[in-house]
């Protein structure tokens, strides 16, 4: 492989790896991962060099609970070596499957994955008001309890329940995104940067500290794209579009879209924050640092969307 072949980023949500209904065992995941392992390969037909980022939302809530019911049998664990543990095992589960659709269709191509650390700012504004919800959900009575007994920060859903509240600070830097660049440009396929990667602080003597926290994948993943060269950003999501006026008699699908025009509906509102303003938000900081293209979509509409016949595309300024 050489730096003439284009770098694509592909991002997917932790419930890439669950169905709706699904209960979340081992088989669930290996399963889907084994079925977004074929999808991808219609990046890696196209000589792609490809970086795989991913969400860890259901599987982090599972540690979580896990943790809960263990009681004072097992030391609890914080919400940083629980991101670092998602990001190793499901990176372990695409792993293989990818590397075993690989070895099905006779293509030597490895894949890696990276346990990776992304710097944020203890001053990050996210951490005087939690926002990003986690875990279970709860009863308000629960809930409450929880808040008094372990100093939560909680918040309801409106008809889902109580959950817990922690910070999502921006990610400012991904430590090993040199070493992912290199190992990207050699052809292999990278995982990296899982459930927004692993929190970290820098300390007064230079050091690194874990941070108690959640950074959104979407925006990590917009970091990464930019810092290995990424010509194109995927966004894998659970619609085959990006909408104006989602769910209201007015809905559009967009289509092709410029940075402009993305930017202009992002102010107006179209996009909501709990669910595309993330994606959307991701999109418009890839293209601004330079980024060529970015798609949204979903996993089973990837093949036709990189053929330009589904999905919603982003373009740069010319």
């Amino acid at each position: 492989m050489t730096d003439s072949h284009p770098v694509v980023l592909v991002a997917m949500g932790g419930h890439a790896f669950m169905q709706p209904g699904e209960a979340g065992t081992i088989e669930d995941h290996e399963r889907n991962a084994v079925r977004i392992a074929s999808l991808l390969m219609s990046l890696i037909e196209r000589d792609y060099l490809v970086c795989i980022t991913h969400g860890n939302g259901p599987q982090v809530g599972s540690l979580l609970i896990q943790q809960e019911q263990s009681g004072d049998d097992v030391p609890a664990l914080p919400l940083d070596v629980l991101v670092a543990m998602t990001e190793g095992s499901l990176g372990y589960i695409l792993q293989q499957a990818l590397l075993n659709e690989l070895r099905r269709r006779e293509m030597r191509r490895y894949v890696v994955t990276v346990v990776t650390q992304v710097v944020v700012d203890e001053e990050d504004p996210a951490f005087a008001s939690p926002s990003k919800p986690i875990g279970p959900f709860l009863s308000r009575e629960e809930a409450e309890r929880r808040r008094t007994q372990l100093d939560w920060r909680i918040g309801e859903e409106a008809g889902r329940g109580w959950r817990r509240l922690v910070p999502s600070p921006a990610p400012r830097k991904v430590v090993q995104r040199q070493m992912i660049r290199e190992a990207v440009r050699q052809g292999h396929i990278v995982v990296a940067c899982g459930g927004g990667g692993i929190p970290v602080k820098r300390l007064p003597d230079g050091q690194y500290g874990g941070v108690e926290a959640v950074i959104d994948k979407d925006l990590t993943s917009a970091v990464l794209a930019s810092d290995i060269g990424a010509e194109l950003l995927v966004i894998l999501t659970a619609v085959p579009q990006v909408y104006a006026d989602f769910e209201t008699p007015r809905q559009r699908a967009l289509g092709a879209v410029t940075l402009e025009e993305v930017e202009r509906l992002h102010q107006e509102g179209h996009f909501p924050p709990g669910s595309m303003g993330p994606k959307i938000e991701a999109v418009i900081r890839f293209l601004r640092a330079g980024g060529r293209r970015a798609l949204v979509t979903n996993p089973e509409s990837l093949p036709r969307a990189i053929e330009g016949r589904a999905g919603t595309h982003f373009v740069g300024g010319v």
